[in-house]
C-alpha cells in the first residue's frame, strides 16, 4: 500500500507538471508577446485627443515587455462617459485593455447625480502626458472681437455635452460671470464642432486645448481664421501673452474655488488609464512604459513637431490627484453643481 501511495503521488506531481503554467506564474514579457492591447480613445477620431493618442500607441510596443500590437478603438460618446464605463465594466482586467480618456473623466462622477457606472478611485491611472490651457475661440466671421464682446451679445457655441469642458465651462461662465453663451450641445466631438463653425453652424467653441489648436488646426492661427478671446487654466499659459485668463475675472472667492476645482484636471491634461484589478507587475509595467514612451525622443519630436508638448505626471502621482479630487471640500462640490446647473 506504500509503494502505491508513492506511485500515487507521483502521478499526481507530474500530471500538475505537464499543465501549461498558469498565467499568474508568467513574467509580463511572456503574457504580452504575441498579444494585442486595446486603447479606447474617449474622443472622435481626428481630434486632438485622437491624434495624441495613436502617436502615443505608435511609440508604446518597444516599451512595455513583449512588444504587444496596439489596437485604438474610438468611443466618443457622452464626453468619453461611454469609452471609461466599458473600460471599468466590461473589458479585460488582465492588462489587455486600457483607454485614453478626456481629463474630465476623473471628477466625472463627482459633478452628476446620475450613476456614470464607474468609479475613478478604482481605476488604476497609469499617468498623464502633459497640462493643459483651454482657450475661448470664435470664428472669424463672427462680430465677436474681444472677450468683453461675449457679455454684451449672445455667442452660439458648440459642445459635446455632459461634462466635457466645451459644455461645463460654457454653462459656468453663463452663471458666475455673466456671460451670454447660447449652448449647442450633441455634437460627437470637437472636430464635429470645428466643422460647425466652418459652416456657419455655430460662432466658436467655449473650450479647445491650446495644444490642440496649434497642432490639429494651426491653419487656422496662420490663416487667421479663428480669434482666441481666453484662457482658462490655474496659471497663465507663457505662449498665449495679452490673452486674458478667465481666473483673473473672477472676485467672488466661492466662485473661485469652483474654478480652481475643475482647472485642476488640467494639471494631468492627457491620462491614461487601466481598469481595476490589473495584475500588479503588469500594472507597474504599463506605468512605467507610459513614462518611458514620455522620455522616448522620438516621441516628444513627433509631438512637439505637431505643435503639442509634453510634461509627465506618473501613474502615482495621478492616482493621488484623483485621491485629491474626492477629498473636496462637500461645500466646495455643492458649489460647483450649483454653478454648472443651467436652471
Amino acid at each position: 500500500m506504500k509503494t502505491l501511495r508513492v506511485v500515487g503521488s507521483l502521478a499526481v506531481v507530474a500530471a500538475a507538471m505537464a499543465l501549461p503554467a498558469p498565467a499568474f506564474a508568467q513574467s509580463v514579457e511572456q503574457f504580452y508577446k504575441g498579444k494585442q492591447v486595446k486603447l479606447l480613445v474617449g474622443s472622435g477620431a481626428g481630434g486632438g485627443g485622437d491624434v495624441f493618442a495613436r502617436i502615443f500607441a505608435k511609440h508604446l510596443p518597444k516599451h512595455l515587455p513583449g512588444a504587444p500590437t496596439i489596437v485604438v478603438q474610438n468611443v466618443p460618446a457622452a464626453g468619453g462617459v461611454v469609452a471609461t464605463a466599458q473600460l471599468y465594466n466590461t473589458q479585460p482586467r488582465d492588462g489587455t485593455a486600457i483607454a485614453a480618456v478626456m481629463r474630465t473623466i476623473p471628477m466625472m462622477p463627482l459633478l452628476v447625480e446620475k450613476d456614470v457606472n464607474f468609479d475613478s478611485r478604482k481605476l488604476n491611472w497609469l499617468g498623464s502626458l502633459n497640462k493643459e490651457s483651454n482657450v475661448i475661440i470664435v470664428w472669424h466671421t463672427s462680430p465677436v472681437q474681444t472677450f468683453d464682446d461675449v457679455f454684451k451679445r449672445e455667442t452660439i457655441v458648440g459642445t459635446t455635452g455632459g461634462s466635457s469642458d466645451s459644455n461645463v465651462y460654457a454653462l459656468l461662465l453663463n452663471q458666475t460671470l455673466g456671460t451670454k453663451f447660447k449652448i449647442v450641445g450633441g455634437y460627437p466631438g470637437g472636430p464635429d464642432i470645428d466643422l460647425a463653425m466652418e459652416r456657419g453652424e455655430v460662432e466658436g467653441r467655449v473650450s479647445i486645448t491650446w495644444t490642440s489648436l496649434k497642432s490639429g488646426r494651426s491653419e487656422w492661427l496662420r490663416d487667421k481664421k479663428v480669434r482666441v478671446l481666453a484662457q482658462m487654466a490655474l496659471t497663465a499659459n507663457p505662449e498665449l501673452p495679452g490673452v486674458p485668463n478667465v481666473l483673473d475675472l473672477v472676485k467672488d472667492p466661492k466662485d473661485s474655488q469652483v474654478y480652481e476645482f475643475l482647472f485642476a484636471r488640467q494639471e494631468a491634461g492627457r491620462p491614461f488609464v487601466a481598469p481595476p484589478e490589473v495584475p500588479a507587475d503588469r500594472l507597474a509595467a504599463l506605468r512605467k512604459a507610459l513614462a518611458d514612451v514620455a522620455n522616448d525622443k522620438a516621441f516628444v519630436s513627433e509631438i512637439e513637431n505637431g505643435g503639442g508638448s509634453i510634461e509627465l505626471l506618473t501613474g502615482e502621482e495621478t492616482q493621488a490627484l484623483v485621491e485629491k479630487y474626492y477629498a473636496t471640500s462637500p461645500d466646495v462640490l455643492k458649489a460647483v453643481r450649483a454653478a454648472l446647473d443651467p436652471t
